[in-house]
C-alpha cells in the first residue's frame, strides 16, 4: 500500500493514516495494530468482502438534506459509529485513549474503553465525563472483574461491551516474530529495544512523556508491575475457556446498565443472545485476530440481521476502511459500526487531531454514498442501497 503514497502525505483516507502510522510506529506496535491470526485469511476477507459489496446508484432524488444521526444502545450519536475497544492504545500516542475519547466526544459519538487500555477509565472520565462505554473480557478472577464493573458504573458508564470470542488467545504470528508474544529471551528483548530506540519521535512522545505505560485498569490486580511485561503472566492466566451462556447471569447481577455482546459470528449464537434478552451484539471475528479461516463479518451480517434484527440492536465491525463501508454494513442490516484499526491508525499517525480528521473523512464519505444511492436517512439504506453482497464461505 505504501508504494503508491508520496513521502509527504496529506491524508485523504483511512489507508493514508495506516501508512503514516506505519512510518511513525516501532514495527512491533504497528504489526500489533495491523496484524491478524495465523495466515491472516479472515483479516483479508473482512476487507475484500466489503470491497466486493456493490452499491445501487440512484439519481434525480432530493438529497439536499441528509441525516446521519442515530441512537446506539440508547445513546444519541451524530454518526452511526463507535470507537471500539483497542488494547494498548496509549502505546500508539501519548495517553492515547484520552486523545481518542476527546475526538469521539467532539464528533458526537462515543469511545469504548478496553480492559487492557493504558489509560485507566478514571483518566478517560476526567477528560470526557461519563460519555464512554466500557469493554470487559471474560476473566477467571470474577472478584476483580466485578470491581472493574463497579468502577465503571461509579463513573457513570451506562453501556458494557462484553467480549465473548476470547476464551483462548489466537496465534498472531506477527506478534511472535516481533517478540510481543512467545519467547522473551535476552536476544528478543534486545531486538525489541532496538526497534523502539530507532523511532525517536515515538520514543520522545510516548516512551518518555507518555508514562506510566502500564495497563491502567489492571493496576489493582498487579500492583507491583513496573511495565507491561509485569502484567503478562496475570493477563495470560485470565482467559477462561470454561465460560458458558449460563455464566452470563453473573454479568447481569453485577451490571445494571445495557450489555452488548461482542464477538458473535454465528446465527444460532445470535438467536441465543436475543433469547437471553441482551441489549445488542457486535457481529465480529475480532478483526481476524482470533480464529483464522472463519467467514468475513459482512458475509454473515445479513443472515444474523434477518434472524434477530427486530429483537436487538446489531453493531458491526471488521474491515471498515471508509465511510462507504459503514454505509454498506448498515444497508445489509447493521444499526451501527465499531471502528478498530481505523481510529488506531489515525491515533498513531497524529493523535487527537488525526482521529478527529479521520472521523470527518468518514462522515463526508458517508454523505457522498448516501446522496448517490438516493438515501437521506440511515433507515432508507435497508434493502435498497446494495445490489450485490458476498455470501458466507465465498
Amino acid at each position: 500500500m505504501s508504494e503508491s503514497r508520496p513521502r509527504f502525505l496529506q491524508p485523504a483516507s483511512i489507508l493514508d493514516y495506516r501508512e503514516l502510522a506505519r512510518r511513525r510506529l516501532p514495527r512491533q506496535l504497528f504489526d500489533y495494530i495491523d496484524g491478524g491470526a495465523y495466515d491472516e485469511c479472515s483479516l483479508r476477507a473482512n476487507v475484500e468482502d466489503l470491497q466486493g459489496v456493490r452499491l445501487r446508484q440512484r439519481v434525480l432524488r432530493d438529497v439536499s438534506e441528509i441525516n446521519l444521526a442515530t441512537s446506539l444502545a440508547g445513546q444519541a450519536m451524530a454518526l452511526p459509529v463507535v470507537l471500539g475497544p483497542v488494547g494498548l492504545a496509549g502505546m500508539f500516542a501519548r495517553r492515547g485513549e484520552v486523545q481518542a475519547a476527546r475526538a469521539a466526544r467532539d464528533a458526537g459519538i462515543v469511545f469504548c474503553e478496553s480492559t487492557v487500555s493504558i489509560c485507566p477509565m478514571h483518566e478517560v472520565h476526567a477528560a470526557v465525563g461519563p460519555a464512554f462505554w466500557f469493554q470487559l473480557y471474560v476473566l477467571r478472577d470474577r472478584g476483580y472483574a466485578a470491581e472493574l464493573l463497579q468502577r465503571a458504573q461509579a463513573l457513570g458508564c451506562e453501556v458494557l461491551v462484553f467480549t465473548v470470542d476470547l476464551a483462548v488467545m489466537g496465534a498472531r504470528y506477527r506478534d511472535t516474530r516481533n517478540g510481543m508474544s512467545g519467547n522473551d529471551d535476552a536476544r528478543t528483548r534486545l531486538a525489541r529495544a532496538w526497534d523502539l530506540l530507532s523511532h525517536p519521535r515515538w520514543l520522545a512522545d510516548v516512551g518518555v512523556h507518555g508514562k506510566p505505560l502500564v495497563f491502567g485498569n489492571l493496576r489493582g490486580a498487579v500492583p507491583d508491575a513496573q511495565g507491561l511485561a509485569g502484567f503478562r503472566s496475570w493477563v495470560d492466566a485470565q482467559f477462561d475457556p470454561s465460560v458458558r451462556w449460563q455464566d452470563l447471569d453473573w454479568l447481569r447481577a453485577n451490571w445494571s446498565g445495557k450489555i452488548v455482546l461482542k464477538g458473535v459470528l454465528d446465527v444460532d449464537d445470535a438467536r441465543t443472545a436475543a433469547d437471553m434478552g441482551f441489549d445488542g451484539l457486535v457481529v465480529s471475528n475480532h478483526g481476524g485476530r482470533q480464529l483464522d479461516g472463519v467467514p468475513s463479518t459482512i458475509a454473515v451480517l445479513p443472515e444474523i440481521a434477518a434472524a434477530i434484527g427486530e429483537r436487538m440492536q446489531i453493531l458491526f465491525d471488521g474491515g471498515i476502511r471508509s465511510g462507504l463501508d459503514v454505509v454498506k454494513a448498515i444497508a445489509l442490516g447493521a444499526d451501527g459500526c465499531m471502528l478498530g484499526r481505523a481510529w488506531a491508525y489515525a491515533l498513531a499517525a497524529g493523535g487527537e487531531a488525526a482521529v478527529a480528521h479521520m472521523l470527518d473523512i468518514l462522515r463526508k464519505e458517508m454523505l457522498v454514498a448516501m446522496a448517490l444511492t438516493g438515501c437521506t436517512r440511515l433507515a432508507d439504506l435497508r434493502g435498497s442501497a446494495v445490489i450485490h453482497a458476498p455470501q458466507r464461505g465465498t
